[in-house]
């Protein structure tokens, strides 16, 4: 995994990913006690950064491969990555998703033109389902994150801000991203090394589920104990990925985590003053930015808002907290 592996998913992915722009607010930037630039990766196809890790390892398929079909596993924005970059290359593509996902991301998943399994996150072994299916129906499986190609594709998220956050005059700067597996806390870690080297990603999770901070902590891959039962669904998985760790590891600060509460007011804050819709678990990098000043140094800060795909109802509950 390495840097000539992002540029290359950059071309491919060329005319066919959004590049997303560096947001700020001076109310945000006031209630945080620094700048706060936001890059907004829930403006992206299907809603999230997925896109890019889907349509990087599809286009970097052997045609004869790829003409059999994918497999994916996801609580909804993998999903739709993967979905969608199958569709646009023409093959059929299955994905194994929790029974828990928000309705939403389930409906939007089959709309892209998916064939869905669901399953008990609770009970059931994901990894399993998605080896069955892929072997009995002859797929490929795309992981989420601890995949080379899919890491390079959400990379180049940070290709796009090492870009950007030198346009504005931002050379040093804590990079907080919303970390599930870790493809794309790593992918950016290895872009920014390359060409931001000022800038240093940092993993954020919601409290509970911060597998990654504690990983980094112990040197070692550490589980979570639960795999459900927070908002944050989209970042919740089981550990950080062998591939997507000793990247950390060697590139990324200390993580962060911050409470369901916490996430759902920075959702309403990006609403109410960036005019974007983020879900809770895209929100929980602009909540660190905005409830963990003082874990954060220097006057500039990078928060990537990773997803928006997000049921009304928890919208709602979002939005609430500024009543």
């Amino acid at each position: 995994m390495n840097i000539d592996m992002i540029r290359a998913a950059a071309q491919r992915l060329d005319g066919h990913a959004r590049k997303t722009p560096l947001l700020n607010s001076p109310f945000i930037d006031e209630i945080a006690g620094r700048r706060v630039w936001v890059k907004p990766e829930c403006l992206q196809h299907t809603g999230s950064f997925k896109f890019r890790g889907g349509w990087s390892a599809l286009s970097a398929m052997d045609p004869d491969v790829r003409a059999r079909g994918v497999i994916a596993y996801s609580s909804g924005n993998h999903a739709q990555g993967v979905a969608h970059a199958a569709t646009q290359h023409g093959v059929a593509s299955v994905i194994v998703m929790p029974s828990d996902a928000p309705a939403l991301k389930i409906a939007n998943t089959k709309a892209l033109g998916a064939e869905v399994v669901l399953f008990d996150r609770g009970s059931e072994d994901r990894d399993v389902i998605g080896a069955e299916l892929a072997q009995s129906r002859g797929l490929t499986l795309i992981k989420p994150y601890d995949e080379p190609q899919v890491i390079a594709g959400q990379g180049t998220t940070g290709l796009e801000i090492a870009a950007q956050a030198a346009d504005v005059g931002v050379h040093e700067a804590d990079v907080l991203i919303c970390c599930g597996g870790g493809g794309l806390t790593s992918g950016i870690a290895l872009a920014c090394e390359a060409d931001a080297p000022g800038l240093r990603a940092r993993p954020v999770e919601p409290e509970g589920f911060d597998d990654v901070a504690r990983s980094l902590v112990s040197g070692q891959i550490e589980k979570n104990a639960k795999l459900a039962g927070n908002i944050c669904d989209a970042i919740i998985t089981p550990q950080p990925g062998d591939i997507t760790f000793p990247i950390m590891q060697r590139l990324c600060g200390p993580g962060l985590t911050v409470t369901e509460d916490e996430a759902l007011n920075a959702m309403a804050h990006a609403f109410l003053r960036l005019k974007v819709v983020a879900e809770p678990g895209g929100a929980v990098a602009l909540a660190a930015a905005i409830c963990r000043q003082d874990n954060i140094k220097g006057d500039d800060v990078i928060a990537v808002i990773s997803g928006g795909n997000v049921d009304p109802d928890i919208f709602a509950r979002g939005l609430a907290t500024l009543s």
